[in-house]
């Protein structure tokens, strides 16, 4: 996959604009920030990228993983890929569509740009397989795991595509919150009929909301969590379900309308939704028995939470598992998933700790204030072999979180980072946030 590029060619990254369901994992993982998008795509800076590979292992679909052989001089620039809709078919120019690839042609064209005397800054960042070693990058604080915990299922993924989606029908949508509108949350039932569409929990699919963005071009897949187990939301049947926000702000608080989630908010019984995926192939939950899971979320990150628990549920009386410990936050008791069923759970099945930061005459509350007044229950669970961590919310939670897990474990004798070394080579800790 990257094999050494001849002096004055570059095998240019560049991400597919079909596959891509804009998860921004890509972006979040570059330690260089070699990575950026608009709102269309996401594109790779040619004089950025070093080609240390860490984006691709945690895209969930592979639209990452492509590469162009191409003359340095004539390197992809960001606004052509900003303009895909889909990759260029692999050239000897750019000029010419439909060329196949001709090593010779392009040596040429190398040749005949002076290829071979790029400045240096240039050459070192595009011709990067001429070097011996890959370049040293910046450092960066890596949570996530790239690989799932060894007892996990096989996943299956990608089984549709934009262009040969799945058809879904809608069997149920209901409201699961109970406060204002701009906190709508509803599960949504899909069912699949004769369809299969095989999903774990932790996966997640790409909806096609139907109509044209502003260009004049079809919206491009959202991606939502599965918020069911394996066997369904109704077991027996082909179907799953969906946590679905309805967005009517942006993150800095201006008025929007989230195409897909008000599409899949007022979908009706019986409507027909056009469905991509499945796709996540590292936040999976473990099966062997005894494993523990510490889940920390907030608003709809509760649908790989929910997906979890209630699959363990349905084995409690087949296998003897581990502990549940579950941190869920949000703004109010009315704008949290799920209230009344979770009240339900019994207490020596699941270890439930809600965190609202907005009741009124109350203190401000998060998750992460949450797990350090648990902090020996936390760091008993982290110095277990059998515990896997996960973490799925709002992008912001992110380092709030991980200094807590930092502080649970410094302060009841753990080495924090040796214990994050470890969990991440055994697939046992997985943020996923958005």
């Amino acid at each position: 996959m990257n094999a050494p590029a001849e002096p004055g060619l570059l095998k240019q990254h560049l991400i597919d604009p079909e596959i891509c369901i804009r998860c921004n994992t890509c972006e979040d993982t570059c330690p260089i920030k070699a990575i950026s998008h608009d709102s269309r795509n996401y594109v790779v800076d040619a004089s950025i990228c070093k080609a240390c590979l860490a984006c691709v292992s945690p895209c969930p679909t592979g639209a990452i993983d492509n590469w162009r052989l191409v003359p340095v001089a004539r390197a992809y620039n960001l606004a052509e890929q900003l303009s895909w809709d889909e990759l260029p078919a692999p050239l000897a120019s750019h000029g010419t569509a439909g060329d196949a690839l001709d090593l010779d042609a392009m040596r040429a064209d190398a040749h005949q740009a002076g290829a071979g005397q790029v400045a240096g800054a240039a050459e070192q960042t595009l011709v990067f397989a001429v070097a011996a070693s890959p370049p040293r990058l910046p450092t960066q604080t890596v949570l996530s795991a790239n690989v799932p915990p060894w007892s996990a299922a096989h996943p299956y993924l990608n089984l549709y595509g934009p262009k040969a989606p799945v058809r879904a029908t809608v069997v149920g949508n209901f409201k699961v919150t109970q406060g204002p509108p701009e906190s709508d949350t509803h599960h949504l039932m899909l069912d699949f009929g004769a369809m299969p569409f095989p999903v774990l929990e932790g996966q997640s699919l790409g909806v096609l909301p139907p109509g044209v963005d502003a260009a004049g071009r079809p919206h491009h897949a959202r991606q939502y969590s599965v918020a069911s187990p394996r066997n369904g939301e109704r077991p027996g049947y082909n179907n799953l379900s969906l946590t679905v926000k309805r967005v009517t702000q942006d993150h800095q608080g201006q008025a929007v309308r989230g195409v897909c989630s008000n599409y899949l908010c007022d979908a009706k019984v019986g409507d027909v939704v056009l469905v991509i995926g499945p796709f996540g192939s590292t936040f999976l939950m473990p099966n062997h028995p005894g494993s523990n899971l510490l889940m920390i979320c907030t608003g709809t990150g509760s649908a790989p939470m929910r997906a979890m628990t209630e699959y363990r549920r349905r084995l409690q009386r087949k296998v003897s598992p581990g502990r549940l410990m579950l941190f869920f936050g949000a703004r109010t008791q009315q704008e949290l998933p799920y209230f009344g069923p979770l009240m339900k759970l019994p207490k020596d099945f699941i270890d439930i700790n809600l965190a609202f930061s907005r009741t009124p005459g109350a203190p401000k509350r998060y998750v992460q204030d949450l797990l350090r007044e648990r902090a020996a229950d936390v760091a008993a669970l982290l110095a277990d072999a059998n515990t896997s961590v996960f973490v799925c919310g709002l992008k912001s939670m992110e380092e709030g979180v991980a200094a807590a897990l930092r502080d649970c474990a410094s302060t009841h004798g753990l080495q924090w980072d040796d214990c994050l070394s470890r969990m991440q080579r055994e697939g046992r800790i997985h943020f996923e946030t958005y």
